[in-house]
């Protein structure tokens, strides 16, 4: 069942938004606001659905235009950096349509605004801002909480949004206070599950807000570790040099498949070869057969320690 609401102004990635839908996790802005970057609506995308030709399977890309359908739950479409239409099917659901506003469509909208989306979570350290990128459950969401429960604050969780001042100083812009974590890393930090409400019915990862260890200000990106799972026992954290750098942020960078059809290649390039050389970028390697959130955030700080 569909529950509209009146639009109310909310904030995240630095975008003053509007929703037809319930957007809880987002931060609130009581102020009045002259312009909203983006709205959010319900609206009847069948037609439209439907020339593009695409599967259920695929995700529709041009310039400036992204659809994509979710089998019993909803075609959406992101459109110009400026819109996200919402198109509810029989079976729709609140939690899993914020599922991928949050994900996929502001992913999109990140991108058609030239906004470098990357795929990992970013914490503070020392006043600057670290991220933690890598392929889905290589632990990115379970080591920023390890950092978290040390005191450390969180800047985002699933989306990065990198931006560029006048210096190529890249900046990271807030997104909202909440974790995705699963079972295993509540279990692992002693949380109990029913404190948290399931991203999903049918999934046991859980939203975990983080509000009071949340910074909302943009932090200048320091560094970079890529998480990669190895089937050797001992951690290791290795710097990346040379073209692998820009071929490691290519990688991670958020929904990358909708670069080229988006028409965004040059622009991509170009925004990584400004600042890639201004940060550290490391690759750290952990083991699969055990649980080392508990261990990382030693080495790492200790790594930056010795780096400076």
């Amino acid at each position: 069942m569909l529950n509209t609401l009146e639009k109310v102004v909310n904030n995240a990635f630095g975008l003053y938004l509007t929703s037809e839908i319930p957007l809880p996790e987002l931060t609130k802005r009581d102020e009045q606001k002259d312009f909203i970057d983006v709205e959010i609506t319900i609206g009847d995308l069948t037609s439209d659905w439907a020339l593009t030709g695409a599967s259920i399977k695929e995700i529709f890309v041009k310039e400036n235009l992204v659809m994509f359908q979710i089998q019993d739950t909803a075609i959406f479409s992101i459109t110009e950096g400026k819109s996200i239409v919402v198109s509810p099917l029989a079976g729709f659901g609140e939690d899993e349509a914020r599922l991928y506003i949050l994900g996929t469509c502001m992913g999109a909208i990140l991108l058609q605004r030239k906004i470098l989306p990357l795929h990992g979570s970013a914490i503070v350290i020392d006043g600057k801002a670290y991220g933690f990128v890598g392929d889905s459950g290589a632990g990115k969401s379970t080591l920023a909480s390890a950092f978290i429960k040390s005191g450390y604050q969180l800047l985002t969780d699933d989306v990065i949004s990198v931006t560029l001042s006048k210096d190529d100083i890249p900046l990271v812009t807030p997104s909202y206070p909440q974790q995705k974590l699963w079972q295993e890393s509540l279990n692992e930090f002693g949380m109990e599950n029913h404190q948290y409400r399931p991203l999903l019915d049918r999934e046991t990862k859980y939203a975990v807000p983080v509000p009071s260890h949340f910074t909302a200000e943009p932090i200048p990106l320091a560094g970079i570790f890529e998480l990669v799972k190895i089937t050797n026992e001992e951690i290791k954290i290795l710097p990346i040099q040379g073209l692998e750098r820009l071929q490691t942020l290519f990688h991670h960078t958020y929904r990358n498949f909708m670069i080229a059809p988006s028409g965004l290649m040059e622009w991509h390039f170009n925004t990584m070869a400004r600042f890639v050389n201004k940060i550290d970028i490391f690759q750290l390697r952990r083991p699969i057969s055990r649980f080392t959130a508990h261990d990382l955030p030693t080495l790492i700080l200790n790594t930056l320690e010795s780096r400076n």
